[in-house]
């Protein structure tokens, strides 16, 4: 059972990646971007959650996990460059 949802799962996330990074490159103003990023960031650690399952390695799951906390920081520093244009106070 996991041997079919495994591959059907790689490609809608791939699917969602692609439409992500197409709303990246096209988005019409900034705050869609953020959007598109912030969705990136998701999709990559549902590929590597989907990688750690495949592969039984746990190596995976601790780094969707940094790429979890950077993403956010990442998305609160350009959301508030956005609204104020400046990082730090």
């Amino acid at each position: 059972m996991l041997s079919t949802v495994i591959p059907i799962a790689y490609a809608l996330v791939s699917l969602a990646f692609v439409f992500s990074f197409w709303r990246l490159l096209k988005g019409p103003d900034a705050p869609d971007r953020i959007l598109a990023l912030d969705t990136l960031y998701v999709n990559t650690i549902a590929l590597l959650v989907l990688l750690g399952i495949h592969l039984g390695n746990a190596i995976y799951f601790e780094a969707a996990l940094l790429i979890a906390m950077m993403g956010f920081v990442g998305t609160v520093a350009l959301c508030k460059y956005l609204l104020r244009g400046d990082i730090i106070e």
